[in-house]
């Protein structure tokens, strides 16, 4: 019997405001099967779909037409917190997916008690705060030692390294990653890269990542798919990937789309 992909995009279309002035077809009949392991890079020009392709996934908000089954689920019409337990998810902004005034204990809690039945208990017990230092320790980062700060008071990098563990602490069948190094530094952005790598290499997770960094999108994952006019134009992985280079990046997608519709800081990043 064949198990069924992680993740089936099939015949995706969603236009914003239509019937007027602004109508905007964004996906256009975009197809995608990812298997169960996949670490996809995603890149593309601005407007490519890349964000309205994750939003659609997590059930922001529905799509036009085609279908969206996870794990064989067909999950098209389902509203976004029945999804939630399916799908982990870290934002661009620090601070979205996590509440700044909370402590990161409070969060983690949050975060842990995912899909368990609610009680009127707040904050942690200590057999939580225990396993929380322990994940925390992990990342190298001395969080250990911050539970009882607030959220809002951690730097940039530390607050997505949270939403990262908190993303996947209950192991979600997909992970997506919406340019969440965008926002901080180079340095800072590489140690996040890299706890991303290690974290879903050590839980075997199955992800996508959009990041608007060429250079990582080739140093990073298994599988590169370059979006443009809401379609999947190039998709690589394995040994192919591995050979590529940003200038054959650029030429597959010259090739494949007759335009260059590249940032200047995807490719020099």
């Amino acid at each position: 019997m064949t198990t069924p992909a992680v993740l089936s995009l099939q015949n995706i279309t969603k236009t914003f405001y239509p019937g007027t002035a602004n109508q905007n077809q964004v996906l256009k009949g975009l197809n995608l099967e990812v298997q169960q392991g996949d670490f996809i890079t995603i890149i593309g020009g601005n407007g490519a779909g890349k964000s309205t392709m994750l939003n659609s996934i997590s059930g922001n908000f529905l799509i036009d037409q085609g279908s969206i089954k996870i794990e064989g689920k067909e999950i098209t019409k389902l509203k976004e917190e029945q999804r939630a337990g399916m799908i982990g998810r870290v934002f661009q902004d620090p601070l979205m997916g996590t509440a700044p005034r909370m402590t990161v204990s409070e969060n983690l809690s949050i975060a842990y008690r995912r899909g368990k039945r609610r009680t009127l208990r707040k904050g942690s017990s200590l057999k939580e705060r225990e396993f929380f230092k322990e994940i925390l320790s992990k990342l190298g980062l001395g969080l250990e030692n911050r539970l009882d700060s607030e959220m809002g008071l951690l730097s940039g990098g530390q607050r997505q390294a949270i939403a990262l563990l908190m993303a996947t602490m209950k192991k979600p069948e997909l992970l997506l990653l919406d340019e969440h190094t965008a926002a901080l530094d180079p340095k800072t952005a590489k140690i996040v890269l890299d706890l991303t790598n290690k974290r879903i290499s050590e839980e075997h997770l199955t992800a996508l990542m959009i990041t608007h960094n060429m250079q990582d999108a080739l140093n990073y994952g298994n599988r590169l798919i370059m979006l443009d006019q809401g379609k999947v134009v190039v998709d690589v992985k394995g040994e192919e990937k591995n050979n590529l280079t940003v200038a054959t990046v650029l030429n597959l997608f010259q090739v494949s789309t007759e335009e260059s519709a590249l940032s200047d800081e995807m490719i020099l990043g």
